[in-house]
C-alpha cells in the first residue's frame, strides 16, 4: 500500500513537473537567430591590403563578414580576443568565410553574439565549452617605491600620448592600472611590444593614478643608431614591469567544428537586402597643385573614403589589387595627373565594427567607371613571377594537429625583440604547421614588399613544418631595389639581408624569377577629365 501511493505520487509529481516545462517552454523567447544567412568560403582575394576579415553588423540589419577564420568568427561570437580561444583542428586560422546575413531590426553589436552563436551550431556544428586554463600574457608588477602619485579629485581617468618622432611620451591622469592595462595598446607604438597578446594587471595597486613615461615606437629600432627605450624600459623608469607570464584566464574551447558548411537555403538571394555597389554621394577634383605631400587613401569606419592625392593609375593598383607589373595599358595622363576624391557610402554600409574594405572597392571601381569612364578586363599574360623550389630544405616537421598559421613576430613572448637586437632585420615571420603551398600562398600579403604576384610552389614537399625566418624590409636594402621583381640584390653593406636571400640560407628554399601565363588587368579605356561632380 505505502508503495503504490509513492509510485502515483512520483506520477503525479512527473506530470507537473512536464507541465511546468511545457508551459515554461511555451513562455521563454526563442533562441536569437539571424532571419536569413548566406554561408560560403571566401573568394581569395589579390589585395594584400583587404587579406584580413572585414565587415560587421551594418545598419538596417546587415551583418556581412568577408574573410573571416573560424577563429575569427569564434572569437567574434564569444567576444573574446584570438588568444583566449583554444583548440579546433589545425585549419581553424586558414580558411576563410564570408557571411551575408538578415538580423531582426533592433539588433545591436552585442545581441547579435547570440545569433552568429547560432549561425555556427546550426551551419558548421560548432561545438564550445567554456574554461579557465594558462595563456601567455603581459603580467604588470610594481616595485616597492615607484613613480606613480596616488591621484585627486573624481574627474574621469585617461592617458594621451604624444609622438615627438624620436619618443611616445605617455601622460595618464587618475587612472586605475586595471584600465590602463585593458587599454595600452591603444597608447600610439605600445602594441608593436604587446601584440595582440592579453596584458593583466598584478600591481596590487588600487585607485587612479598620476603617471608619466616615455618610449621609442618599435619602427625606431629600424634607424641606425636610433637612441631606443623600449616600451618595457619606459615602464620600469617609472617603477611598472611588464614581464611576459602564463596566466589562468577564461577561454573558449573549440570540441568540434565541421569545415564545410551546410548547404545555403534555395533562392538565398531574393530574401537577402542587396549589397549596395555604389556611393551615395561623391566629389572628384584635382589636387591643389602647390601640395607635394604624400598620397593616401583613407577608409572611415562610417563608410567614407577619403582619397587625397592620388593619379588614376595608382587607384586602380589600390582597389584591384594588382601592381605596376600586373597592370597593362595606363595612359600617361593616369601616371602624372592627381585627384582628391571624397565619397559616403549608403547608410546601409555604415558598420558598427570596421569598415567593409571590399563593399568601398567595390564602389570606387563603379565611381571609376562613370566618371572617367573606366573600362577593364583580365587577360593571362606571361609576366615574371616567383616559383619556390626547395634545392636544400632546412625545415622541422610541425605537430600534424597544431594550428596553421604565420606571423608578424617572435614565436612566444619576449621583452627583447629580435628585430631591436638586429634592427636591419625589420621582418620576422614565425609560421606553426604552414605547408609549402600555403606558404606560397601568403607571401604575396606576408612579403608584399618583395612578392607582387602568385607565388608557385615547385618545392615537391609535403606535411606542415615551424620555421621563423628573418629578413630586411624591402626599404631597409640598398636603394629600395628588391621592391621590384626580379632584383638580384644580394646581402648589403649595411647588413640587410633581401627576403630570397634569407629564404634560401635559413630555410634552404629558393626563389627563382620565370615568365608564366598570370591574370592581369587590361584598360580597355580610360578619360583624361572626369565628368562634372
Amino acid at each position: 500500500m505505502i508503495r503504490h501511493c509513492m509510485v502515483h505520487s512520483c506520477a503525479v509529481v512527473g506530470l507537473m513537473l512536464l507541465t511546468a516545462l511545457a508551459a515554461f517552454a511555451e513562455g521563454a523567447e526563442p533562441a536569437a537567430k539571424f532571419e536569413l544567412a548566406d554561408v560560403h568560403p571566401s573568394a581569395r582575394s589579390t589585395n594584400p591590403d583587404a587579406s584580413d576579415v572585414s565587415g560587421g553588423l551594418m545598419h538596417g540589419g546587415r551583418y556581412h563578414l568577408r574573410r573571416a577564420t573560424m577563429l575569427d568568427l569564434v572569437r567574434m561570437a564569444y567576444g573574446v580576443d584570438a588568444k583566449k580561444v583554444l583548440g579546433g583542428p589545425n585549419w581553424l586560422e586558414m580558411d576563410r568565410f564570408d557571411i551575408r546575413a538578415k538580423a531582426p531590426a533592433g539588433t545591436t553589436a552585442t545581441t547579435v553574439k547570440p545569433m552568429l552563436q547560432a549561425l555556427l551550431a546550426e551551419r558548421f556544428g560548432l561545438v564550445v565549452h567554456e574554461d579557465k586554463k594558462p595563456v601567455p600574457a603581459w603580467a604588470l608588477t610594481a616595485a616597492k617605491h615607484t613613480l606613480l602619485k596616488k591621484a585627486e579629485g573624481s574627474d574621469d581617468g585617461g592617458c594621451h600620448s604624444t609622438n615627438t618622432g624620436e619618443l611616445v611620451d605617455v601622460t595618464c591622469h587618475n587612472m586605475p592600472l586595471a584600465a590602463f592595462v585593458s587599454r595600452m595598446t591603444n597608447i600610439d607604438g605600445a602594441w608593436n611590444y604587446v601584440n595582440d597578446n592579453p596584458v593583466v594587471d598584478q600591481t596590487g595597486l588600487d585607485g587612479g593614478w598620476d603617471f608619466e613615461f616615455k618610449f621609442s615606437r618599435r619602427v625606431r629600432a629600424s634607424i641606425a643608431g636610433a637612441e631606443i627605450v623600449s616600451l618595457f624600459d619606459g615602464l620600469e623608469k617609472i617603477g611598472l614591469k611588464l614581464d611576459p607570464a602564463l596566466l589562468p584566464m577564461p577561454v573558449v574551447v573549440v570540441d568540434r567544428v565541421n569545415r564545410t558548411p551546410t548547404p545555403n537555403p534555395p533562392d538565398i538571394e531574393r530574401g537577402l537586402p542587396p549589397v549596395p555597389t555604389e556611393f551615395e554621394v561623391a566629389e572628384v577634383k584635382p589636387t591643389d597643385p602647390d601640395y607635394h605631400g604624400d598620397s593616401d587613401v583613407q577608409l572611415q569606419e562610417n563608410g567614407r573614403l577619403n582619397a587625397h592625392s592620388m593619379t588614376l593609375k595608382e587607384m586602380i593598383e589600390e582597389v584591384w589589387g594588382v601592381t605596376d607589373e600586373m597592370l597593362v595599358g595606363a595612359p600617361k595622363f593616369a601616371e602624372v595627373d592627381r585627384w582628391d576624391i571624397v565619397a559616403k557610402a549608403p547608410d546601409a554600409m555604415a558598420a558598427e565594427g570596421d569598415a567593409d574594405v571590399d563593399s568601398i572597392f567595390t564602389m570606387m571601381k563603379a565611381l571609376l567607371a562613370d566618371r572617367f569612364k573606366l573600362a577593364v578586363h583580365y587577360e593571362d599574360r606571361p609576366i615574371s613571377a616567383y616559383t619556390m623550389t626547395a634545392p636544400k630544405p632546412k625545415l622541422k616537421m610541425a605537430d600534424p594537429a597544431s594550428r596553421t598559421s604565420c606571423k608578424e613576430g617572435p614565436p612566444t613572448l619576449v621583452k627583447v625583440d629580435p628585430r631591436n637586437t638586429n634592427p636591419v632585420l625589420g621582418r620576422l615571420l614565425t609560421c606553426t604547421n604552414a605547408s609549402m603551398a600555403y606558404l606560397a600562398e601568403q607571401l604575396p600579403y606576408l612579403a608584399n614588399g618583395y612578392v607582387h604576384s602568385p607565388v608557385q610552389d615547385s618545392t615537391g614537399l609535403d606535411g606542415g613544418f615551424d620555421f621563423t625566418l628573418s629578413f630586411s624590409t624591402a626599404g631597409q636594402v640598398q636603394g629600395n631595389n628588391v621592391s621590384v621583381p626580379g632584383s638580384k640584390t644580394a646581402s648589403d653593406p649595411n647588413g640587410a639581408i633581401p627576403l630570397p636571400e634569407a629564404m634560401e640560407k635559413q630555410l634552404g628554399l629558393k626563389m627563382e624569377l620565370q615568365k608564366r601565363p598570370l591574370p592581369v588587368l587590361v584598360i580597355d579605356h580610360i578619360e583624361e577629365k572626369p565628368t562634372d561632380n
